[in-house]
């Protein structure tokens, strides 16, 4: 047995099975060409070594970090041109990541956390992209440098701290520019009553704001986000405010044995207590609002008034719809299948209701938030909690200054369902915004509404004495 520093290189065919049951023959076929006259040639070339070999993909070792990001950029550009003739549906793509650690050599074979963290970091890249460790960043000249982007910290099984990712990609857009104060962001840890970890942060001065957690959450990845990084940088331009990711999610820990309302209360109140907020308005969006309304009601003391947008009160199976089963057997196929998928019939699926009107590059910023922040299992286990929702009878016992808001054309959770929740809540205020999206763009007219309102609202109740 034998512990030395290597960078390692993992890959892997993307849709292999499904690619496998619709061509098996021309899928083998093609793959050995790639194999003989692509992908061996092009490793050894980079002076690396194929350690292993399985149907979809490899494992291989090479003595410099800078030779194995060299070797994966060359496969991946030249497998481009050679699939190009192939229907989008039938294209062999491959995954890679690559880290660089102390890895064990023994019987041929390779051994460690090395190992590991660069599994992890192939199931992140994108299809026919390159996902690489801080570290095998750092050992890349300045030149290959400026063809990754920043993903931010990324939770690796058995390992306990994040690892930071960069990616590659051979159409990347440019990179979303993060704000000034993301610079300033420290993520810190704490413990749920439960033991799970969660990541939280805290940003900005004024008036406290907590965010509820929403459907996808990366604290870190979030700021160089299209679709998140405005919308926090305004929130945070005149207030202080701590969001964090909820369990299962983001930087907080995936391998949990319960998620429910209940532990998503707890994690609330924990991130409370380690952020040392006193009274504070609490913001929850889409699935947010719910647990708002559940820590507000159980907490009514510390909260000086609710901000619910593009919520709901009741889930998809609270709402007496004949076709959810249907629709719940398609959305478990779409999730087990296509989670993060490039396939166009998956990233309708998932992005058209979010964000119907944006352009691709956002579209496809959602789909990249989606395989970075959460896995497919634990993304299913959150969306079912969240059918299950029914807090209208706790919403009517809420008395504390709310207000509502919804965006009219919002096709992932219709504005009605927004409207009773807000006529279950004594007093709220109901405000109807323009436009197709569940979240509020930049670069759509509701988002400079949705902020004049809030704004006001937070500034006229932070001041007033508890009730």
């Amino acid at each position: 047995m034998e512990r030395r520093l290597a960078a390692v290189f993992v890959a892997d065919m993307v849709g292999y099975s499904r690619l496998m049951e619709s061509d098996e023959d021309g899928v083998l076929a093609r793959q050995k060409n790639h194999r003989r006259q692509l992908i061996d040639p092009e490793i050894s070339r980079h002076r690396g070594r194929i350690v292993k070999t399985t149907g979809d993909g490899m494992l291989a070792e090479f003595s410099s970090a800078q030779d194995a990001v060299r070797c994966a950029i060359d496969i991946q550009s030249e497998m481009i041109q050679r699939e190009t003739d192939e229907d989008e549906q039938r294209r062999i793509k491959y995954r890679v990541g690559i880290n660089l650690g102390d890895v064990v050599f023994e019987d041929n074979d390779i051994f460690g956390d090395g190992v590991n963290v660069a599994a992890r970091l192939e199931g992140l890249a994108e299809p026919g992209g390159v996902c690489i460790s801080d570290i095998v960043h750092q050992a890349v000249n300045e030149q290959g440098q400026k063809y990754f982007r920043d993903m931010g910290g990324q939770r690796v099984k058995n390992i306990s701290r994040p690892i930071r990712v960069w990616q590659w990609t051979p159409d990347a857009p440019v990179e979303q520019k993060k704000p000034e104060m993301a610079l300033q962001q420290h993520v810190q840890y704490c413990d749920s009553e439960d033991g799970t970890k969660i990541a939280w942060a805290g940003i900005g001065e004024g008036p406290p704001v907590l965010k509820a957690p929403n459907y996808l959450n990366h604290i870190e990845y979030e700021w160089g986000n299209p679709i998140w990084g405005p919308f926090l940088a305004e929130f945070a331009r005149t207030n202080q405010l701590v969001r964090f990711d909820q369990r299962g999610n983001g930087l907080s820990d995936w391998d949990v044995e319960t998620i429910s309302f209940e532990t998503m209360t707890q994690d609330m109140e924990a991130v409370v207590a380690a952020s040392g907020l006193g009274r504070f308005a609490l913001f929850g969006i889409s699935q947010g609002a719910g647990f708002s309304v559940r820590y507000a009601a159980k907490h009514k003391e510390r909260v000086s008034c609710l901000i619910l947008f593009g919520g709901f009160g009741r889930g998809e199976a609270m709402r007496n719809n004949p076709e959810f089963e249907t629709f719940w057997e398609t959305a478990r196929v779409m999730f087990r299948e296509g989670w993060g998928s490039t396939n166009p019939v998956y990233r309708k699926f998932f992005a058209s209701g979010f964000v119907p009107d944006a352009s691709k590059d956002i579209r496809d910023s959602f789909d990249e938030l989606q395989r970075i922040s959460c896995s497919p299992k634990n993304a299913m286990r959150i969306k079912e909690m969240n059918s299950q929702m029914d807090i209208l009878e706790i919403a009517r016992q809420i008395k504390i200054p709310t207000l509502v808001l919804h965006i009219e054309g919002d096709q992932v959770v219709p504005i009605e369902e927004g409207q009773l929740l807000a006529r279950a809540i004594p007093g709220a205020q109901s405000v109807k915004l323009p436009g197709n999206s569940h979240v509020a763009l930049e670069s759509e007219p509701c988002f400079n509404l949705f902020f004049d309102e809030v704004h006001a609202f937070i500034t006229e109740h932070a001041s007033r004495p508890k009730l």
